[in-house]
């Protein structure tokens, strides 16, 4: 890798309820032309494209780009289940990164329908069958859907080894809302108290009630990328840049320590923060606020040690201490993240980075977390695949 790499523009549609939604090539189109005006640039820069989403047909992203333009440039669909946005992400960095392209628009955007997570293929393996064969061990059969099933099976866990109240994940929710309160992009942005989040009904009896867990959303989110050499060349002056990045995927303790807490990434989410933290030579205290994958609130806990914000046993602590919040060690999900924003399952990689990016020009309002210099961003996959950023100043 040669090039830095600059974030030039981010775009973001509202986050909704399914049915409140436009179709997804509207939501992904305007995604992209908000990117486009950020960065002053053209659809007709963008050298390759990455569109990432889980439900949809294939070649969806040439559906939705073409609502923007038709220049024949490369567009590569990306399909990595929760991580896809931040995969497509990922990619986008590679390539202008190693030199192949100099301006990469990544993409990602979710047509969901209500309810739980369902597989669309039941003729064939599922790619969680391993997955389930340890929750199957650890946690017993159900009717819950594999996510419901797999977090709360982790959440569980955690509090019989740690002695974890389901209190504390209710702070945890009852914060992402008192941020999301001031995001206007946010799907919920009422304020909630733990006391409401323990009343709300449960999935799984002292361990998960249902807002504990991310809702069912739709929309978009988009981001240009541009090496130094692009942005001189054409008057640019980003004020982002991605210091490090990495994809790790999992390796056999997933599956071989028999604990669902392994099943969930907690491992492999610990592996790529290591080697995110290792390239850029920074530490878990530098970073000033993070955008994390809370797709349940069991998991952001879970997340404050493996990202090394704690050490392992201490996120109660850190959550009862204040230091998941404005005041405190790191800003978590100031946008509201996926418990109150929204978790629209293309989209969401890139809608963190929209955060971050507005995080460290200045420019979140009243979300802005002060002297923001370094950010982290934390999207993770089920199946599975973990993708880690970095992000600094340019």
């Amino acid at each position: 890798m040669k090039n830095e790499v600059l974030v030039a523009g981010v775009g973001m549609t509202p986050f909704k309820k399914p049915g409140d939604n436009l179709p997804y090539p509207e939501m992904a189109a305007q995604a992209v032309r908000q990117a486009l005006q950020d960065a002053g640039l053209t659809y007709a820069d963008a050298q390759e494209v990455y569109a990432g989403y889980v439900f949809g047909d294939s070649t969806c992203g040439q559906r939705a780009v073409y609502e923007v333009g038709m220049t024949g440039v490369p567009v590569i669909n990306v399909n990595n289940n929760c991580a896809s946005g931040s995969t497509a992400l990922y990619m986008a960095h590679k390539a202008v990164a190693s030199g192949a392209a100099d301006c990469v628009l990544a993409l990602g955007f979710e047509q969901m329908g209500r309810g739980a997570l369902s597989s669309s293929w039941t003729d064939r393996p599922s790619p969680l069958s391993r997955f389930d064969d340890v929750i199957d061990d650890v946690f017993g059969h159900g009717e819950l859907t594999s996510a419901i099933r797999y977090f709360a099976a982790a959440g569980k866990e955690y509090m019989t080894r740690y002695g974890t109240s389901l209190e504390t994940f209710a702070k945890i929710r009852a914060k992402a809302s008192r941020h999301a309160a001031n995001n206007p992009l946010a799907v919920f942005r009422k304020e909630l108290t733990a006391e409401e989040v323990l009343a709300s009904p449960a999935i799984v009896p002292g361990v998960l009630t249902r807002l504990m867990a991310c809702p069912p959303t739709c929309g978009a989110a988009a981001t240009l990328l541009v090496s130094r050499a692009f942005a001189e060349k054409y008057g640019l002056a980003p004020k982002v840049r991605i210091l490090a990045q990495t994809l790790v995927t999992d390796q056999p303790n997933v599956f071989s320590d028999q604990s669902a807490i392994s099943v969930v990434g907690y491992d492999t989410t610990r592996e790529a923060a290591r080697q995110v933290y290792e390239t850029a030579g920074v530490g878990p205290e530098d970073i000033d606020v993070c955008e994390m994958h809370d797709c349940f609130a069991q998991n952001e806990l879970f997340n404050y040690e493996s990202l090394g914000f704690c050490n392992e046993g201490e996120g109660e602590k850190f959550a009862l201490a204040g230091d998941n919040t404005y005041g405190g060690a790191v800003v978590v999900n100031p946008s509201g993240g996926l418990l109150s924003k929204g978790h629209p399952l293309g989209a969401t990689g890139l809608a963190q980075c929209y955060e971050l990016t507005h995080q460290l020009r200045g420019s979140a309002e009243a979300r802005q977390v002060e002297n923001a210099r370094i950010a982290l961003q934390h999207n993770a996959g089920l199946g599975g695949a973990v993708v880690v950023t970095l992000y600094g100043q340019a």
